[in-house]
């Protein structure tokens, strides 16, 4: 276990783990043994009772060093994220993302940046709400609309429900899908009410059905959210300042899917396609890569990221991934399947089907020709004439 999460970094989080642990195994028998000599058969003798008052000091004690033995294990627990696959690449960044495959001929040549085709009044929006926000404008609007339009009916037809979550969300939602403790910074919180803002649906999704049983046989259960997405991008200074690429407000269609344990490797590939026929369908060039594991989050065992060509880039940038989190969010979130073994947790995953990126990457590659797909969704032919 604890070379698995070194490969993730984690191999000190673990260590504190056992010390934390071993520091409370030690107290539980002190604390049994104490307990059971406050129990006296008969009536006490006074040196009997002053012992009771001695011992019943020494358990108070020890009481108290075991909750905070007990606070400190926990919270060590909530630091240990969910262990890689073994085929999942070394590495800690997204340059250590081995390539799987490459689709479509990526556009070559000089291209003019999205900024330049559609309209973003950012400037306008900095006075608004300050940097890295953006309005999306007229014919610009009509295209992302369509896109998410796009996206919900894509994935209802493989059997999702379309779900319009909320996106404030309490500490136990956030604790529970790994984004708190090791993301905290990047989250938006409402001073004094408890509640913060998500930077994906997947929260909601997955708090959809907190401290619930599921039936084995209602499994899989598949939702498509979309919603509006929140992130402070903190640790992103001085990356894609420029356009739309990175801002703190976006939206985005998400998968979700509770499983049974022996079916969550299939159907992470299979969320895989339906991301990758939803881009062939636009016809995006991308690529798919396996990220690498210092790379993944918390709670994911293997994340596969789909990148689209940007031509004003020359390179390809991340626009969809898809995660298998295993059981652990079912864990923290206390949700459970009764299965004919008895109750054990189900396996989630979540899968991104398109974000405001896509908008990007559909002006840059065809400069301002708009998919025939989309078009049937209310978006015009053409941006930017």
């Amino acid at each position: 276990m604890r070379a698995a999460l070194a490969r993730k970094g984690a191999g000190e989080a673990f260590d504190r783990l056992m010390d934390a642990d071993g520091r409370w195994r030690e107290l539980v028998p002190q604390v049994d043994e104490l307990r059971s000599r406050t129990k006296l058969k008969g009536k006490p003798t006074d040196e009997q009772r002053a012992e009771l008052q001695r011992v019943k000091a020494e358990l108070k004690e020890a009481e108290d060093a075991l909750a905070a033995a007990e606070r400190e294990r926990d919270a060590a627990l909530l630091e240990v994220p969910n262990p890689p696959d073994d085929d999942v690449p070394d590495g800690d960044s997204e340059d250590d993302a081995v390539e799987l495959r490459r689709v479509g001929e990526p556009r070559q040549g000089e291209a003019k940046e999205a900024a330049e085709i559609g309209r973003f009044e950012l400037e306008r929006a900095a006075r608004l709400s300050g940097s890295r926000f953006g309005y999306l404008v007229g014919d610009t609007a009509l295209l992302a609309l369509a896109l998410y339009r796009f996206a919900i009916d894509h994935v209802s037809r493989a059997g999702f429900t379309p779900v319009l979550p909320p996106v404030l969300v309490r500490e136990e939602a956030m604790v529970g899908t790994g984004f708190f403790p090791t993301e905290r910074s990047n989250i938006y919180g409402l001073e004094g009410e408890g509640l913060y803002l998500t930077g994906t649906s997947e929260v909601a999704l997955a708090g959809m059905h907190m401290g619930e049983i599921l039936e084995d046989d209602d499994l899989p259960i598949r939702y498509a959210g979309f919603s509006t997405c929140f992130r402070r991008e903190a640790g992103a200074a001085g990356k894609d300042t420029r356009g739309m690429f990175r801002v703190h407000q976006f939206n985005k269609v998400e998968m979700f899917v509770f499983t049974r344990p022996d079916e969550s490797r299939a159907e992470h590939e299979r969320m895989i396609a339906l991301e990758e026929q939803f881009l062939q369908a636009l016809g995006l060039p991308y690529r798919a890569v396996d990220v690498a594991a210092g790379d993944l989050g918390a709670s994911a065992v293997r994340k596969v990221d789909l990148e689209a060509w940007f031509p004003s880039q020359g390179r390809y940038r991340e626009v969809t991934s898809c995660s298998n989190t295993t059981d652990f969010q079912a864990r923290r979130l206390g949700i459970r399947r009764r299965s004919p073994d008895g109750l054990a947790p189900p396996h989630t995953l979540n899968g991104t089907v398109v974000t405001d990126r896509a908008v990007l990457a559909i002006l840059e590659t065809f400069q301002g020709t708009v998919p025939e797909p989309l078009q049937e969704y209310g978006a015009p032919p053409r941006i930017g004439d």
